[in-house]
């Protein structure tokens, strides 16, 4: 229940009355209490003074509090009535604004509360001459003014945190366009799209995109740790949907991007996450052309079925280019490897060996130690693959090798089934 006011019959008429006298003679120098009270709360909180703006709020909402609640008793409202003036309100606004968490801004009202009950309701005596009745009278005030307050700083409360959400809103929507305007290679201003990305566009800009199909993965958290591998601490992120984040790295130098260089980061990365980062590049450009191959790296991924927790686009570029259309890349695979184009665990084995071969230049021994198995190993399924394949592995040799790539890669995606 709200503490009641005077008409409510629970109090004698002669505390009534007092409390009507008090608050209005309370009321009459309500202005001089508003200063005395800013004055208290300016130098417990000296966010209070910040700035001439939140000084003016500051005063008055003590103002307008003091005011409203005195009011309230003189007049016998219930304090449930009670609603949190406009300049309260606004107060809560600007805190929000200027960056100050709810419980500085709470601060205020615990503050103001203390003032009341020291410098107020310690000169009641003052006004009520009788001991009896001047008790009473601050009793049922301390209460009033203690629901008051309680009431009060959970609207402000609310209305702080509205605000909060208004202007993060606001900031997404501003990062948002500005970083898909960079995508889209719009003419911008560079240094308005640093301050709203808080990102460094004239260094090295590396991209990467996250995603699961879990809706319990923190991304953003998988985003600061793809940053801190690359030195920033502070990466620009931004969800694409619940499901997936693009980020960047700005640093001045180029990062490392092999293979080799990413197994660390890839052991901290959970296991329904995946990561493809594109090539470092510089600057605005840099920014765009880094993203597109990440979000191109993350289609070949998709199709591959199977990867690594972390991949570089480097490493799939190839099978990017040549996959654009997957009817006409299965048909260059088929006409290319021939019998070799199929599923089946010895086909793989042998398109394995002959791509080794390939990347070793026809050398059997680093092939052999490549596959880690013996030489002669190597030699036979290199003989059967080139049975499969109808032609010897000297012929179209280019071909030959972009071919067994997008095998390697894609697998079934641009293999046939093999025939029972």
């Amino acid at each position: 229940m709200g503490v009641s006011a005077a008409e409510s019959g629970d109090l004698p008429e002669s505390v009534v009355g007092e409390l009507r006298r008090t608050a209005t003679e309370l009321l009459g120098r309500v202005s001089s209490y508003a200063d005395d009270m800013f004055d208290y709360i300016l130098e417990r909180i000296p966010e209070a003074g910040a700035d001439e703006d939140l000084r003016g709020l500051t005063l008055g909402s003590c103002s307008s509090n003091l005011e409203a609640a005195l009011s309230m008793v003189r007049h016998g409202i219930d304090v449930s009535a009670a609603s949190a003036p406009v300049t309260a309100l606004e107060h809560a606004r600007a805190m929000a604004a200027r960056g100050y968490s709810v419980d500085v801004m709470l601060r205020f009202y615990r503050m103001g509360h203390a003032y009341f009950s020291e410098r107020i309701l310690a000169r009641i005596a003052d006004l009520v001459q009788a001991p009896g009745l001047s008790l009473a009278v601050v009793d049922y005030l301390q209460r009033y003014a203690f629901a008051y307050v309680d009431r009060i700083s959970s609207e402000v409360a609310t209305e702080y945190v509205a605000e909060l959400d208004r202007i993060q809103n606001r900031d997404r929507a501003a990062r948002t366009d500005a970083v898909r305007a960079l995508i889209a290679g719009d003419r911008i201003d560079l240094g308005r799209a640093e301050r709203t990305l808080v990102h460094r566009l004239t260094g090295w800009q590396t991209a990467f995109v996250c995603w699961t199909d879990r809706d319990d993965s923190d991304l953003a958290r998988v985003g600061t740790t793809v940053g801190a591998h690359f030195g920033s601490p502070h990466p620009l992120l931004v969800p694409d949907g619940a499901q997936a984040l693009w980020g960047w790295v700005s640093t001045a130098r180029a990062p490392g991007v092999a293979t080799e260089s990413l197994a660390p980061l890839a052991d901290q990365i959970p296991k329904p996450v995946r990561i493809s980062i594109g090539a470092p590049a510089q600057g605005p450009g840099g920014f765009r052309d880094s993203h597109v191959q990440a979000q191109r790296g993350r289609r070949i991924i998709g199709l591959m079925g199977r990867a690594s927790a972390v991949t570089p686009y480097a490493e799939i570029a190839l099978v990017d280019a040549m996959s654009g259309d997957l009817d006409l890349a299965r048909a260059f695979v088929a006409t290319e490897l021939g019998g070799l184009a199929v599923t089946g665990r010895r086909e793989e084995e042998e398109r394995r060996t002959l791509l080794a071969v390939l990347d070793a230049q026809g050398g059997l021994a680093a092939a052999a130690d490549e596959l880690g198995v013996h030489r002669n190993t190597v030699l036979q399924r290199l003989r059967r693959a080139e049975e499969r394949r109808g032609r010897p592995a000297t012929q179209r040799v280019a071909e030959l090798h972009a071919a067994l790539r997008l095998a390697g890669v894609l697998g079934p995606v641009v293999l046939n089934p093999k025939p029972r």
